[in-house]
């Protein structure tokens, strides 16, 4: 529509050099040619929606082009474009009687340049808009019938995959509770069965108690073995085979449309496995939030290491926010679980956003000291 408007206004500029050579009001019809251009030129920038500002400008866009229209009739083709621009910006009922009132305007232009009556001239200007109105309001309510198509779809991929959450997390703590039953609630029991029967037996058999001691320091021992395993099957695997937390997090992604970077500051110095756990759990947390919500193109993650503590810096290039923390964090769990997540560690996490300008998350945990 955008090309055909300044095709139709190009031809008819040209039309009117070509037939009317050297006439006084040639000034004046480019100079409004001009101005229709410039003016069509600023639409876009004022946005779709049916503000003070847009309805300003398409008043002053039909109005130079009625004036152009009553210089040299021959501009009335330039109508077509400005019937889909009223359409848009106006509400339905309102767009049509504009819609109509231009058509009006252009008969009548047609008619003036006619020589002799023309059906045609009669028929055609309201047929073409008749079809232009009918073409857009049909394109604008499948656009309204694929945006709740696509709303739906959003809403219930969103409920199955919160479905699948809960029944995974239902899954893990039912393996989890079968785990624990099996070994380490068995071994607590017999420990506690040997203990019992120690005490009862320390004075008259210590020979039998220490039995009893010792094997259930074996059966202890057997029952540390499995708590540790429990512990590694819960780490990340990421981390699992030794992983280092540098390597883990240079691994990350955002998918396919944000190109992620990793930078590594200072020397690194070993993490316990909780902190470095707590740390990939936050990266790949910021990281989701930067694809579902921050629009942004790239994110860097950087880890420092500061000798006292370790930071982890997550930002991108997004359209940022300037909502408060309680808001902010209200719509979502992931923030306050990053936040629990540092304050167990005795960590702190900051968050600076400025609208247009992205969004930078830090996480900071201090280390304790070593040597």
């Amino acid at each position: 529509m955008h090309t055909a408007f300044f095709l139709l206004l190009g031809a008819s500029v040209a039309r009117f050099l070509l037939r009317h050579p050297g006439e006084p009001r040639t000034p004046w019809i480019i100079a409004l040619s001009i101005t229709l251009a410039l003016l069509y030129v600023l639409g876009p920038a004022l946005g779709a929606a049916p503000t003070l500002r847009r309805l300003l400008w398409l008043g002053l866009v039909v109005a130079t082009w009625v004036v152009l229209v009553v210089l040299a009739p021959s501009f009335a083709w330039c109508a077509v474009p400005l019937f889909y621009t009223a359409l848009r910006t106006l509400p339905p009922r309102a767009a049509i009687v504009l819609v109509a009132l231009l058509t009006v305007f252009v008969v009548t232009a047609q008619l003036q340049l006619a020589t002799a009556f023309d059906p045609n001239l009669l028929l055609a200007p309201p047929a073409i808009a008749a079809l232009a109105t009918a073409v857009f309001v049909h394109m604008e309510r499948q656009t309204r019938a694929q945006s709740v198509l696509i709303d739906d779809l959003i809403r219930t991929r969103r409920e199955l995959a919160a479905t699948e959450r809960r029944e995974g997390t239902l899954a893990e703590r039912q393996r989890l509770s079968m785990e624990i039953h099996d070994t380490l609630a068995q071994h607590l029991s017999s420990q506690q069965m040997l203990l019992q029967a120690a005490d009862r037996t320390w004075d008259s058999d210590p020979a039998t108690a220490r039995v009893h001691v010792r094997t259930a320091t074996e059966i202890t021992a057997r029952g540390l073995a499995e708590a540790r395993r429990l512990v590694h099957d819960l780490a990340p695997p990421e981390l699992a085979g030794g992983a280092g937390l540098a390597e883990a997090l240079r691994g990350l992604d955002a998918g396919p449309d944000i190109d992620v970077r990793f930078h590594l500051e200072g020397v690194p110095a070993p993490l316990p496995d909780r902190v470095q756990s707590a740390l990939l759990r936050i990266a790949q947390g910021a990281l989701a939030n930067v694809r579902e919500h921050s629009g942004a193109r790239t994110a860097a993650l950087t880890l420092s290491f500061l000798g006292d503590q370790v930071v982890l810096d997550i930002a991108d290039d997004g359209h940022g926010f300037t909502e408060t923390r309680g808001t902010a964090e209200a719509r979502g769990h992931g923030l306050p679980a990053m936040r629990a997540r540092v304050s167990q560690l005795g960590g702190t996490l900051t968050i600076e956003s400025t609208p247009g300008e992205g969004t930078v998350l830090s996480a900071s945990i201090p280390l304790e000291p070593t040597g």
